[in-house]
């Protein structure tokens, strides 16, 4: 059998290369994703995309992460954010609920970020997987758990079609990240070039799809 040739730069097969849909933008809040194993090789994945679109952004693939692993983030002096709902089955899983960020306080002189922190100084942590994975991940890792959570609220419906969604509101990975983006930075950075880039590539996986005629 011959060995399917691999993108150096997406990681997937050249056939379905995705590197024609990067479109470059340089966020302010630094970005972490947190990737499980099993979305590696996932065709229909978006945080690949999302990595390579975003300059201030980094992608570590695992489900159990050191607390060493942790520390050498932490000592890079930035303030931790997880992207992560609020859900009432965590209680009894033994998830661990931190206080919800309040953007419109986000900044503000009486919040425990100063006002002279900004944007440049915050990093947001997302995690890549099913839902069910991401609330084991949740689980495993108490430094996750640790940090103060951010929820989404009134974003436009998702485009990601090609993957089943645990809720009508649910969004892609690359999605719920710009989104979120966009609102710790005041909407100071234009992510349509990555959300456009993301509807192509959605387009494009439809077509892999087998027909249900």
């Amino acid at each position: 059998m011959t060995k399917r040739e691999i993108c150096r730069v997406c990681i997937r097969p050249l056939k379905t290369c995705i590197c024609k849909h990067i479109q470059p933008v340089q966020n302010l809040v630094s970005l972490t994703i947190l990737q499980h194993p099993q979305e590696t090789h996932e065709v229909k994945n978006s945080a690949r995309l999302l990595s390579l679109c975003l300059k201030n952004s980094q992608i570590e693939t695992g489900e159990i992460f050191s607390p060493h692993f942790f520390r050498d983030y932490q000592e890079q002096g930035l303030y931790d954010l997880l992207l992560y709902p609020d859900t009432p089955e965590e209680k009894s899983l033994g998830i661990a609920q931190p206080p919800a960020i309040d953007l419109t306080r986000l900044f503000s002189g009486d919040n425990v970020i100063s006002a002279a922190t900004h944007e440049h100084k915050l990093r947001l942590w997302v995690l890549d997987a099913t839902w069910r994975k991401s609330r084991k991940m949740l689980y495993l890792n108490p430094a996750l758990q640790a940090m103060p959570r951010l929820s989404l609220q009134d974003c436009p419906p998702s485009i990601y079609k090609i993957r089943k969604a645990h809720s009508e509101n649910q969004l892609s990975t690359l999605e719920a990240s710009c989104y979120a983006l966009q609102r710790l930075e005041h909407n100071a950075v234009d992510y349509s070039p990555v959300l456009n880039a993301f509807a192509a590539f959605v387009t494009e996986q439809q077509t892999f799809l087998p027909s249900s005629s």
